[in-house]
């Protein structure tokens, strides 16, 4: 079956508010070598979204301007020199931009299978999460089994794929929340302590929950002012990774805290990595998690979704900040 030549997408002009994300037509992309193309059938909906709409997300080189960052649809074709996935396979996929479209170009390697038993929705929602808690949980801060995690954001995206990621694993989770409405859903997924940073100094609270001993990880979407207060809770050889920084990217640290207990502070940015980097982390994904999903240890977490035409209500959605789980756009 021949695709058509154009194709609705979000593809805003300027930057703004989110009445800037409206339909507009563009060109159906072709598959470079080593790419495949995708009838996208949903859209997941990510904060670095809000950002890029709000122009302070700069974009890497060559990424298209078409917003999206992850996927789930059909490969109805692909370029030179790929052999899998095949034209029919049903796929989730990681992208650099593009997703909020009937159609987007990916790096084979950056397509994953949709996990058994879950719809398209539900697979659109997994891609940038997943990427991101295994790559920065598990292999640059070697959380394992018996290890204490303080996640922020609980009900993000994020912090309900490491809620479930966490358990699955052996870890004993602790979670910040910005109500006790979200710490009472993040103790239903799976946290063992969820704590309402409104109600205290979140440090003494998950310290005075960990019997009085630091925690082994932190996962910090905050920044700013967070971050000594984190480094203050760690443990001996605790490990702290930054992946957001929505209080800020600068942050006063005692170094001789650092020192002493002998911490390992880092941080990443998964959308500029190499499509190798990426095809790496998809693979281990599918080895090492996907089949958790078949035996029910993990599962997708969808708050709401939208119709593609519909996508500044989803942003609306995401920047009240009410959402537990992801929120997807599914596409015509």
């Amino acid at each position: 079956m021949t695709e058509p030549s154009t194709m609705l997408a979000i593809d805003p002009a300027a930057p703004g508010g989110p009445e800037v994300l409206v339909p507009v037509e563009r060109p159906v992309p072709t598959p470079e070598p080593g790419e495949v193309l995708v009838r996208v059938r949903a859209a997941g909906v990510n904060r670095p979204d809000v950002l890029q709409r709000m122009g302070l997300y700069p974009m890497p080189p060559n990424a298209p301007t078409i917003m999206g960052l992850e996927i789930a649809g059909e490969i109805v074709a692909v370029g030179q020199g790929v052999a899998r996935p095949e034209v029919g396979d049903k796929v989730c996929a990681l992208l650099a931009g593009g997703g909020y479209a009937q159609y987007a170009a990916v790096p084979a390697g950056q397509c994953l299978p949709i996990p058994q038993g879950l719809s398209f929705v539900e697979a659109a929602s997994l891609p940038e999460t997943y990427f991101t808690v295994w790559s920065n949980l598990f292999e640059r801060a070697f959380a394992t089994e018996g290890d204490t995690v303080l996640v922020h954001g609980g009900t993000s995206g994020i912090g309900v794929t490491a809620i479930l990621l966490a358990k699955a694993f052996g870890l004993r989770v602790i979670v910040t929340c910005g109500s006790d409405e979200k710490c009472a859903a993040a103790r239903a997924l799976g946290a063992d302590v969820a704590i309402n940073y409104n109600a205290g100094d979140f440090a003494e609270l998950a310290r005075e929950a960990n019997g009085g001993r630091g925690v082994d990880v932190v996962l910090d979407m905050v920044g700013g002012d967070y971050v000594p207060k984190n480094i203050a809770l760690l443990a001996d050889e605790g490990r702290h990774v930054s992946i957001a920084f929505q209080r800020g990217p600068r942050a006063d640290l005692d170094l001789s805290q650092v020192m002493r207990k002998r911490l390992i502070l880092s941080g990443s940015m998964l959308r500029p990595r190499t499509v190798a980097y990426k095809s790496a982390l998809a693979d281990s994904l599918v080895r090492d998690v996907w089949p958790l999903f078949a035996q029910g240890k993990l599962r997708a977490i969808i708050d709401s979704t939208f119709p593609l035409a519909d996508a500044a209500e989803a942003h609306r959605r995401m920047e009240a900040g009410e959402h537990v789980g992801k929120i997807v756009l599914e596409v015509p």
